[in-house]
């Protein structure tokens, strides 16, 4: 199961990251630490890195969730630090937010499709820092039907695999 949902995460990321050119070669995996990976492809004459987990938990367990994981990319070749992502498994709701709460305090994400971004750029490094010093994650977002749902992330090893992706060039 963790592998097929690591495989559907590396495509989906290479199809959201909209690097979808014939010269992008497949994702590899650099290493695993803990609950997070750290991963990078070539993308032109760019490579892409990133750190992904997959959720602990889902909610409502009576539901079909899809492969759901959050992702913090590292795009020196766009100038992009550290963009946290949450990618679901469903489409969520036209206009309605993802809440990323670590401990208390939550941040919220504006959404397209399947995934969500950060809705003030600003507030993406305070993110990054609040999972590398955070103790739970919880992911929350409604789907297209009106589902709401829940996820639960390890942080196990956030600091590890981004320190891992930090030279990324």
């Amino acid at each position: 199961m963790f592998v097929k949902s690591i495989v559907s995460a590396l495509a989906l990321t290479i199809v959201t990251a909209g690097v979808a050119e014939a010269q992008q070669a497949a994702p590899t995996r650099i290493q695993q630490f803990q609950a997070w990976g750290a991963y990078s492809y070539k993308s032109g004459n760019a490579t892409v890195c990133y750190v992904l987990s997959v959720p602990t938990t889902k909610q409502p367990a009576n539901v079909d969730h899809g492969d759901n994981f959050f992702i913090v990319s590292q795009r020196p070749g766009q100038n992009i630090s550290y963009e946290p992502q949450a990618m679901m498994g469903y489409t969520v709701q036209e206009n309605s937010k993802i809440n990323v709460t670590i401990d208390n305090k939550t941040f919220v994400m504006f959404t397209k499709d399947k995934a969500g971004w950060v809705e003030n750029a600003a507030q993406e490094p305070a993110l990054v820092a609040a999972m590398k010093s955070g103790h739970s994650m919880t992911v929350s977002a409604t789907s297209r039907k009106g589902t709401g749902t829940s996820y639960s992330y390890s942080l196990s090893g956030i600091s590890a695999a981004l320190k891992q992706i930090e030279s990324c060039k």
